[in-house]
This record gives structure tokens, C-alpha cells and sequence, in this order.
């Protein structure tokens, strides 16, 4: 029996909101009002075939490519789903990391792939060892698969980390799929994406985390054109066309990035840096600093408990809070902590969590 469902996307849809909020994974909405063009020239019907040729090749001139190697999708999910879907088949084996965001492994598990881990560790600061992989990999290794930023942690993985990886799926005849839709919140000397570091590259991305039109449901897949094309057959089983209106808005969004990102951005520093001075005062709370992105991964103190989930209700139910928990990310002592949406809920969300370390260590005294 097929893995059918993801814990984490429902848990998301059902009980991740609160009055204060801070388990969300991108950045503030960006209003409709706000986005520059000529909105009056929308349609809810047009030409699509394979691909919308205005949005691939504003997705292609993002980020550098040719039309060709572009495949939309909708959102990130779909892409990574239509990119595992395209290169495994049932019984091949794809190496992901751990910790890894829930609905890569369950679509994995979905497709009946044999799947194997390769650790990335907090004592690491999280960074992918490239030698641990070579350790995991197998002559019947078909995909490695990794995000960058790291999907909870946020930390970056370099190209000369990446070259490595690549080198090492090349010799046993395997893939690297990066999932990169964090990727451009390195707000500075952003990285181009893994793709250009060889055909044995694979991208998957989308305008759904740090540019605010996640309801855009703009996302995209990077890969060589043969692979690509295999990849806009297999669309053909999940949604024979996108929604016209949709991709008629995403290419405008395209075309005003930096706007879309610097708005995003100001929040997200402002929250980053309270974030690391409430750090600084909770000995019962550590994470791994890094320097960008929009989630960060908290780990509660073995004081508190091997299971972040007691302390997760309890901050829901009496304070109004929410947080994801880290055992969908296959870490219950951990949760994940977004920033970039509204700084004065996060501010009180932060001294929420507060309060309700300061609640916990009473009852236990």
C-alpha cells in the first residue's frame, strides 16, 4: 500500500494557526494592489500547450537558462513530485537528507522508492558533509536529494559543497534534485542556482516562500531539455493546463522581483535580528545561527523534555502561539520558527514562547 497522505500538510491546514502565528514558512502576502502592470489586461482564457512561453522564459532569464530546460508547475510541490515522478521508478533508490521537510520523504514513499538518509547534523552546524554521502551512496543510487537553504534550518549549502555532491551522483550514474525555493532569500550576493553546475543538476523552485504571491501557485523545474520534456508529458496526468490568470500574473511578478523581495526582506531582517537577541536570553532554546532565510530551527532543552510537542500544545492551547513541531522534520525535541510576515506579531509571539518556558520550568518546580 502506497504512502497516500502528508502529516504535515494537514497538520499545517488544520492546526498550525493561532493568534499569534509563527509557524509559517514564507514571508508576508504581497497585496494585489501593489503589483505593478496593467491588471486590466487579464483573461481567464489563453493558449497554453506545453508551457506558457512568456512565463518560461521570465522564469529562464531569472535565472539564466535556456526556455527549454524550464517546466512550470504548480508551486514547489508539484515541481518536486513531477521531478522525482519523471527520473525514479518503483524499487530505485534515492539518498535524502535528515532532517528533510515531510512531503519530499512522503512523495518518495509515494512513488515506492527504496529510501535511504544521509545525516546532516546540529554539531555540524547542519552542513551537508560530502563525504557522508559518498559513505551512503550505491552503485543502485538513482537520486540525491537536498534543499537549499535547508528546509528547516536554512543553512546554505556552496557550489563547491554542490560540485562534490555532483561529482559523486556522476559516478554512480545518479541525479541531484535541489529543492532552491529558499534560495533567494540570501538577500546578498544571492547564489545562481545549482543547475548551472552540470546536467546531473536538477532545480526545483517557485515564487510561494520569500516573494509573498504564494496564491500564485508560480513554480517551476530546471532540467536538461529531454528530461524536461518527459517531465511536461507526465504534467499531462496531473493538470492538463495552469490557470491562465495566474501565469499572466506571474510573469509580471517576474518582472518586478526586487520589489516583491525587498519588501520581504525588511521584515525578515527586522524579525532575524529580534530573533537572535530573544535567543540570547532563553537557556532553554538553541539553534544553529545562520546568517539567512526565513525559518530557523529551535532545539528545547533536554530539561524541558525529549518532546518539543508538550511544550508546542501547551503554548497553543494557554498562549495563543503556534510553532511547527520538529517531529515532522523526524526531530521531536526541535520546532521550526518562520520570520518575514509581520514583525509586531512576531515580536509577541517571541514573548509568548517566553512566557510559556517560564510556565513550564514553574510547574516543575
Amino acid at each position: 500500500m502506497r504512502h497516500k497522505q502528508s502529516d504535515y500538510m494537514h497538520w499545517s491546514k488544520t492546526q498550525s494557526r493561532a493568534r499569534f502565528n509563527l509557524a509559517t514558512s514564507g514571508v508576508a502576502l504581497f497585496p494585489f494592489r501593489e503589483l505593478p502592470g496593467d491588471l486590466e489586461k487579464l483573461e481567464i482564457n489563453g493558449d497554453n500547450s506545453y508551457g506558457y512561453a512568456p512565463l518560461q522564459e521570465a522564469i529562464a532569464a531569472h535565472h539564466g537558462v535556456d526556455p527549454e530546460c524550464v517546466v512550470e508547475s504548480a508551486g514547489t510541490s508539484m515541481a518536486n513530485h513531477l521531478a522525482m515522478a519523471a527520473i525514479l521508478e518503483p524499487g530505485d533508490e534515492v539518498l535524502i537528507e535528515h532532517p528533510a521537510y515531510g512531503p519530499i520523504l512522503d512523495v518518495a514513499q509515494y512513488l515506492q522508492a527504496n529510501v535511504k538518509r544521509f545525516p546532516r547534523t546540529e554539531e555540524n552546524g547542519w552542513a551537508v558533509d560530502p563525504e557522508t554521502i559518498r559513505r551512503c551512496v550505491t552503485p543502485k543510487t538513482r537520486l540525491i536529494v537536498i534543499t537549499n537553504l535547508h528546509n528547516p534550518t536554512s543553512v546554505l549549502t556552496p557550489d563547491s559543497v554542490l560540485r562534490e555532491i555532483g561529482d559523486i551522483a556522476r559516478s554512480v550514474g545518479a541525479l541531484v534534485l535541489v529543492d532552491e525555493v529558499y534560495l533567494d532569500a540570501v538577500y546578498e550576493n544571492t547564489p545562481r542556482t545549482s543547475f548551472h553546475l552540470g546536467p546531473d543538476f536538477v532545480v526545483t523552485s517557485s515564487l510561494t516562500k520569500v516573494y509573498g504571491v504564494s496564491g500564485l501557485r508560480c513554480g517551476w523545474i530546471l532540467a536538461r531539455p529531454d528530461l524536461a520534456w518527459k517531465m511536461r508529458r507526465l504534467n499531462d496526468l496531473y493538470s492538463a493546463t495552469p490557470v491562465y490568470p495566474a501565469e499572466l500574473l506571474s510573469v509580471v511578478a517576474l518582472k518586478h522581483l526586487n520589489l516583491l523581495r525587498e519588501r520581504a526582506r525588511r521584515i525578515a531582517e527586522a524579525d532575524r535580528k529580534l530573533f537572535r537577541d530573544f535567543l540570547k536570553q532563553q537557556s532553554a532554546l538553541s539553534a544553529v545561527w545562520t546568517d539567512w532565510g526565513t525559518t530557523s530551527f529551535v532545539r528545547l532543552s533536554p530539561s524541558r523534555g525529549s518532546n518539543a510537542d508538550i511544550f508546542l500544545e501547551q503554548l497553543r492551547a494557554q498562549f495563543e502561539t503556534s510553532a511547527v513541531p520538529g517531529r515532522f522534520f523526524e526531530m521531536p525535541d526541535h520546532f521550526r520558527i518562520g520570520m518575514g510576515v509581520n514583525t509586531e506579531l512576531f515580536v509577541e509571539g517571541l514573548s509568548r514562547i517566553g512566557r510559556a518556558l517560564e510556565a513550564c520550568e514553574t510547574t516543575k518546580s
